[in-house]
């Protein structure tokens, strides 16, 4: 009798400890200082060697503010430095292709990935040597750049309405300097030449200055441009904004009417500008350098900068941002289709 009461008790005895012993077991739920799998990747790797900052447009452009306003606030939150390499070519696609077949070990991204030329609209219209989704990884997207439709100071259009008067009546083409073949402001020039039932003949240029001075010196009669690119144009007077090409008014610049409103029912959300990684890339670097551009985005001396060019702060992490390039590439589709643009096969 004896051994079997004390057998029970001892059975009882170690099942109150397994129990107490579990229960005093920390978990990621209940420790409040618990990292998740990607940052403690993000805190694993570091890099070892200096990081190049690819931009596939030319100097001056929107894309290449913004990398060099990233540029200028990397060494706080990253122990390499970074330094912007411009490699223009083929609409954006050239400094795309060269970041695709980078090794994939942290010291080479891509800044402007996302955007209307090589990324979103190109590939749907031609053949190129490499695919945006598969031969790219996202890393963070940093902004969204709207499209401005703007003339020269001595233009005589004060608005859309009359660019498409004056077509009509001259059954003239209307030119326009665009930033590349391809480029969301390509994009939109095209898409307005349809919609109104006008021609309209883009210049295409290696970035968005080379376009700006095009317009600005009268050799085109109207111009598309992001914000920054433009800015300190419209500042000094040298040209005029007369429509903003996306859905609803630019807050860098309130008081220009969108096509919407002028009656042409077109519209483009611009040109998304992000960070990617060749493809290969761990998941460890992915994740370092999106911690590493959020730090960034958040910085208040690279906020300022943005802000200064009239470029506004849109930040996603990579898994985010992945979604969107998939959103954004069916949006695109759409639009092509509704344009009548024969896309690749």
């Amino acid at each position: 009798m004896f051994r079997k009461k004390s057998w029970k008790f001892m059975a009882v005895l170690m099942l109150s400890l397994m129990v107490a012993a579990t229960g005093c077991a920390k978990t990621p739920a209940a420790d409040s200082k618990a990292t998740t799998p990607d940052q403690t990747a993000a805190k694993t790797w570091k890099p070892e060697k200096p990081v190049t900052l690819v931009v596939p447009m030319a100097a001056g452009g929107a894309t290449d503010l913004l990398a060099r306003a990233v540029e200028k606030v990397w060494p706080k939150y990253c122990p390499q430095p970074a330094t912007v390499v411009n490699k223009p070519g083929a609409a954006g696609v050239d400094g795309s292709l060269f970041v695709s077949r980078s090794k994939p070990d942290g010291t080479t991204l891509i800044v402007g990935y996302g955007g209307g030329s090589p990324d979103l609209v190109t590939p749907q219209l031609e053949k190129v040597a490499y695919d945006p989704f598969t031969d790219l990884v996202p890393v963070a997207r940093l902004s969204i750049a709207s499209v401005v439709i703007a003339v020269p100071e001595k233009s005589e259009f004060k608005t859309i309405k009359d660019v498409i008067d004056w077509a009509k009546a001259n059954n003239k083409p209307v030119t326009a300097a665009v930033s590349t073949t391809a480029s969301a402001n390509d994009f939109v020039m095209k898409g307005l030449g349809k919609v109104a039932g006008i021609q309209v003949t883009p210049v295409p240029h290696s970035g968005g200055s080379q376009a700006i001075t095009t317009l600005v010196g009268g050799q085109t009669m109207i111009g598309g441009a992001h914000p920054v690119e433009i800015m300190s144009q419209l500042k000094a007077g040298r040209a005029r904004a007369i429509a903003i090409a996306t859905p609803e008014r630019d807050p860098i610049l309130p008081d220009v009417p969108t096509l919407k409103e002028q009656g042409i029912n077109f519209s483009t959300w611009g040109s998304p500008k992000g960070v990617a990684a060749p493809k290969g890339t761990p998941k460890e670097i992915v994740d370092y350098y999106s911690d590493v551009l959020k730090k960034i985005s958040e910085d208040p001396d690279f906020k300022k900068a943005m802000a200064d060019m009239g470029q506004p702060v849109q930040y996603q992490n990579a898994a985010d941002f992945s979604k969107f390039m998939r959103a954004a590439y069916d949006d695109y589709t759409k639009l092509i289709n509704e344009l009548g643009f024969q896309k690749a096969k």
